[in-house]
């Protein structure tokens, strides 16, 4: 192999290694999100509305660890219709 061609190689795997990382880390906040926080909060005796603040804070950071940054702005909100 060239010195092009390990380049190549090292530039492809570390770039894995970056988007494995970033899918770990929001699997994980994702994951605290839906079992933890909502555990943790009844152990405590947490409000409803302090735990849901939580949760989307949790889903929010997970979004942005996955996605990148979104400089500020804020996220698309997600639409749901029943019709």
């Amino acid at each position: 192999m060239t010195a092009n061609a390990l380049t190549a190689v090292n530039t492809a795997s570390s770039g894995r290694t970056n988007e494995s990382g970033k899918l770990l880390l929001g699997t994980g906040l994702a994951f605290a999100s839906l079992i933890l926080v909502p555990a943790l909060a009844m152990q405590v005796g947490l409000g409803a509305s302090v735990t849901g603040a939580l949760r989307i804070a949790l889903m929010r950071a997970s979004s942005r660890a996955v996605n990148g940054s979104s400089n500020g702005s804020e996220d698309a909100p997600a639409a749901f219709s029943c019709h």
